[in-house]
């Protein structure tokens, strides 16, 4: 066979391999030629630059049409009647009449023109001659020579004469060239309006990154959304799409604008095309939020600046300002920056919390934040389980009466007991008589999927975890829920990757602030946040995991949300582990000692001498209902049903009995030590 039919294909290190017929290596060569870069580069640049002119030719004349005729305020009337602005409507059809008018006036006055036209020709030839008639005997005096009369006539005709021998010289080639010039400057009018499409335009312009947001672009990508009833519409109004948006206004590192949409158009078929709206917005999809405002049929989009949200936002004031002191009942905890780039303060007032994300998005720094804040506010009580373990509460070892920490069953153990705690320390409160103030009690876990997960029972056959009436941990966050916020017990709880089985429905919707970081589903969302945030635009689940640490979406009457909208979005200030400990130590300072209780005590003797005395921590005395506290938060079993008469019968006879100091009993921490120094001493004498 002829070599150029068939040749033989030849590994680089085997033998020869089967025949290739020249046909199949000729359609490999033209599809490698077809589909190389370059090709396709010069293709999208022959399509850019046809387009750009004729498209170009078509914008001219829509111009010269809508000069010529009322189609713009025809198109104005149909968009402000679709919007319902029948005053601008009305307006518009008042200019439609008076152009219409003026254009009348000027037809009518055409009737006439060639007529005055003519005789201004006459009169002005006439004028014309005479002057320079008049002109030539003045040269005719001046020089006496008589056929200085007709010089400037016939001067002006040897003009005229060369004016049309150049005209006879240049028309050939400007017929020629003429067409090119329109040509050309129809492409310029089109390369303007950028008017091919999308794909075929040069890179930089396909990538749009940090294009300014400006109406044009809004209804574009509208228009291009893929909502049929939405497209007629926008077409309809043709530029007048306008109408449809409200002000574009600087909102932060972002615009805002208002978009009310045309009658047939809903809400919902704008916010579950997300991602396509930021993509003919030339943004990411995190980079776009949809919410719902107030007003009917309109959709308020918030447009980022392209990276904005990439970027750190600033340190907390907590790190910045140590002067900075908490107000329980009046403050709110500075806890981040809104997408506006306003601060964002959380007021922690009577309202349980629920945290939720998944795993490693910064969960903890967050609530630790809020934490931090509220322990400035020396009256606050902390009671803490970090079913984690990793340290992360480490520094509230000395703010905290209890603090847990671990992931182990036995530590799922010592949480909840921790919040019966709470709900027996609740149930005393509620007893109290009326007008009786009292201090808040915030109980936190942390992690607290690991205690809902705990598949432990106790004696009584009761499990520690799930989700049913006889489970220890779901009861007590559920009657902690119903009545803690009348009495300042509080429940905070942060867990991971909500579901059913982990967060039950119950325990989620008794938070008053609830807030999720980045989530992987919307039913995931609905757990977090409930079905009106998520139904107003609330979307963490589509938040980007691992690049947007630290971003919550908040559903609370607690903080500034703009009216309309039921959640808002908030970048929270890191504050990392060290500079939480630097926190926790002025915290401390304000307090007069704290001893943590770091292993709940389960029924074994007691020494109540040696645990007062180890309530004390670092304070000279105490007053006697703050001991009777203290010794509560060491051990409930042993010591939450005493009185003052109890501790007075332990103290009677050691020395260190109670006195009054300011016209308050008070314990003195130094004859406590004396007491128990003689004790000990006491007992030694009696052993030998």
């Amino acid at each position: 066979m002829s070599e150029n039919v068939v040749h033989l294909y030849k590994a680089p290190d085997g033998p020869a391999s089967r025949p290739v017929p020249l046909w199949v290596r000729s359609g490999r060569a033209v599809k490698h030629a077809v589909t190389h870069e370059r090709t396709r580069s010069a293709g999208r640049a022959v399509v850019r630059h046809g387009l750009y002119t004729f498209n170009g030719g078509r914008i001219v004349a829509r111009r010269a049409w809508d000069g010529r005729t009322g189609a713009r305020y025809e198109r104005m009337i149909r968009a402000a009647e679709a919007a319902g602005n029948l005053e601008a409507a009305e307006e518009w059809e008042e200019r439609l009449s008076r152009f219409r008018a003026a254009r009348h006036h000027r037809r009518m006055d055409l009737l006439h023109s060639p007529v005055d036209a003519a005789k201004g020709v006459v009169v002005g030839a006439g004028m014309s001659i005479g002057v320079l008639v008049a002109l030539g005997v003045v040269m005719a005096i001046s020089t006496g020579q008589v056929a200085d009369v007709v010089t400037p006539l016939s001067a002006t005709i040897d003009f005229i004469a060369l004016l049309i021998c150049i005209v006879q010289i240049v028309w050939g080639p400007a017929v020629t060239i003429g067409p090119f010039l329109v040509l050309l400057a129809l492409w310029a009018v089109g390369r303007q309006q950028q008017a091919a499409p999308h794909w075929a335009l040069p890179a930089n312009v396909r990538s749009g990154e940090g294009e300014p947001i400006t109406p044009s672009i809004v209804v574009k990508a509208l228009r291009d959304l893929g909502v049929p009833a939405l497209a007629r519409a926008i077409k309809e109004m043709g530029d007048a799409g306008a109408s449809m948006l409200g002000p574009i206004r600087i909102a932060g590192c972002g615009v805002e604008v208002d978009v009310t949409l045309p009658s047939g158009v809903s809400t919902i078929e704008v916010q579950n095309r997300r991602r396509k709206l930021a993509e003919n917005l030339t943004r990411h999809e995190h980079e776009v939020f949809i919410t719902i405002p107030q007003a009917a049929r309109t959709v308020r989009l918030w447009i980022a600046d392209s990276g904005a949200l990439d970027e750190p936002i600033g340190p907390s004031p907590l790190v910045t300002d140590e002067t900075l002191t908490a107000d329980y009942a009046k403050g709110k905890a500075p806890w981040g920056q809104d997408l506006r780039g306003d601060a964002a303060a959380l007021s922690l007032y009577q309202r349980h919390l629920l945290i939720t994300g998944l795993s490693n998005q910064g969960k903890t720094a967050a609530l630790r934040a809020l934490a931090l804040w509220l322990a400035l506010d020396r009256t606050v009580e902390f009671r803490i389980a970090d079913l984690k373990g990793a340290g992360d509460w480490a520094m509230f070892d000395g703010l905290a009466t209890v603090l847990i920490q671990g992931p182990t069953d036995d530590h799922v153990i010592e949480a909840t007991e921790m919040i019966e705690d709470g709900v027996a320390e609740m149930e005393r409160r509620l007893q109290a008589p009326p007008g009786t103030t009292f201090p808040p009690l915030i109980l936190l876990v942390d992690e607290a999927q690991v205690a809902f997960m705990c598949p432990l029972v106790d004696a009584d056959k009761r499990p520690y975890g799930g989700s049913k009436a006889t489970s220890r941990y779901f009861m007590a966050a559920r009657k902690i829920h119903n009545q803690g916020r009348a009495v300042n017990v509080l429940l905070w709880q942060g867990t991971q990757d909500p579901t059913d089985q982990n967060l039950p429905k119950l325990v989620r919707e008794g938070a008053h602030t609830r807030a999720a970081l980045a989530l992987g589903t919307e039913s995931q969302a609905r757990m977090a946040l409930g079905d009106k945030a998520v139904d107003g635009g609330a979307a963490p689940n589509l938040l980007r995991p691992g690049l947007d640490k630290g971003t919550v979406v908040v559903a609370s009457d607690g903080i500034a949300i703009p009216a309309g909208q039921s959640s808002i979005t908030v970048r929270t200030h890191y504050i990392d582990t060290d500079t939480a400990t630097e926190v926790a130590e002025r915290a401390k300072r304000m307090r007069d000692g704290v001893t943590t209780l770091r292993v709940i005590d389960r029924g074994e003797e007691r020494d109540p001498l040696a645990d007062i005395h180890s309530v004390f921590g670092e304070s000279p005395r105490l007053v006697t209902q703050d001991v009777l506290k203290r010794l509560t938060a060491l051990n409930e079993d042993a010591y939450g049903r005493w009185t003052f008469a109890d501790l007075r019968r332990v103290l009677d006879g050691t020395g260190a009995e109670p006195y009054k100091s300011d016209g308050r009993m008070v314990v003195a921490r130094e004859r406590l030590t004396r007491a128990l120094a003689n004790r000990d001493s006491d007992d030694s004498a009696s052993a030998s």
